[in-house]
């Protein structure tokens, strides 16, 4: 039996659905399609660009559960929907594989394909503990009951309003996309008729990304163990699997409750005897 005390995680992303589900979720229900085939493509590029998905928001909550061990993505990256993503994607270690519709706007087959994978990575790697299912659709029941028999953790994420209850149901544990440290929902008007109205709504991004990841660790650090108060041990470690190259030496900090000293804004800190305790700072909670 796979070792929980040694958490490693497992993840796959049926990206297809992750970004039709979530442009639905942002632009009403059923844009996606419609959209897609009627809109001007500039004017659908907008729409795109306006519900953007944050990767980086999903293989961060995966992370906080162990180890990542391999993370892949299923979609057709030839697609310019989907190529837009594949540079962030390779830069987070995320396998792509191509799966090639077999028409325009068909099904392109990822839940098979991840099912297969998924079932023979568990007897490939048997040590894995967790698997996380990134997708919303009823498909992938069996492949979370199967897991489940297998002596994994299913975990799933999938986009609030568009995920089938029986996934959410299969899984141990279930997550909408929405929910995820760092991601809302943009606040978007109705298609733009020009590039002036357009222009209004691209999305708010922050200048002090090393921030940003301090605080979306210590939501999720919080929300697994359900305290207020979290170890800086175990945030240090998370902040570790979520950046690999997060050094608080290489920021400029002598140590690590030095870096959080210096992020007032966004955490609390106290030392009880010879035991450092963060929590978010109440402005940000």
């Amino acid at each position: 039996m796979p070792d929980l005390q040694n958490p490693r995680v497992a993840v796959y992303l049926d990206f297809d659905n992750i970004v039709m589900s979530w442009y639905d979720r942002v632009h009403g229900k059923s844009s996606y399609m419609r959209d897609r085939q009627k809109m001007p493509d500039a004017e659908f590029a907008d729409q795109l660009a306006a519900a953007r998905v944050d990767v980086g928001a999903i293989i961060d909550y995966a992370a906080s559960f162990g180890t990542l061990v391999l993370t892949r993505a299923y979609a057709d990256w030839s697609s310019p929907v989907n190529a837009k993503y594949r540079d962030q994607l390779v830069a987070r270690a995320v396998d792509l594989v191509q799966l090639f519709p077999a028409a325009a706007y068909a099904k392109n087959g990822a839940d098979i394909r991840l099912a297969v994978d998924a079932v023979e990575d568990m007897f490939r790697l048997p040590d894995l503990t967790h698997v996380v299912i990134v997708a919303g659709d009823s498909d992938y029941v069996p492949l979370a009951q199967r897991c489940k028999r297998l002596g994994r953790v299913v975990v799933g994420v999938g986009v609030a309003g568009s995920t089938a209850k029986s996934l959410a149901a299969a899984c141990d544990q279930f997550d909408s996309y929405d929910s995820l440290p760092g991601v809302s929902v943009p606040q978007t008007e109705k298609p733009a008729t020009d590039a002036a109205t357009r222009r209004t709504r691209k999305t708010k991004t922050t200048a002090d990304p090393e921030g940003d990841l301090l605080e979306r660790a210590l939501r999720l650090e919080s929300e697994r163990t359900d305290d207020e108060w979290v170890h800086a041990s175990a945030l240090k470690s998370l902040l570790k699997r979520m950046d690999p190259s997060f050094s608080e030496k290489s920021l400029g900090h002598r140590s690590f409750t030095d870096y959080i000293a210096a992020h007032p804004a966004i955490a609390d800190l106290k030392e009880e005897g010879n035991v450092r305790l963060v929590r978010l700072a109440a402005e940000r909670a």
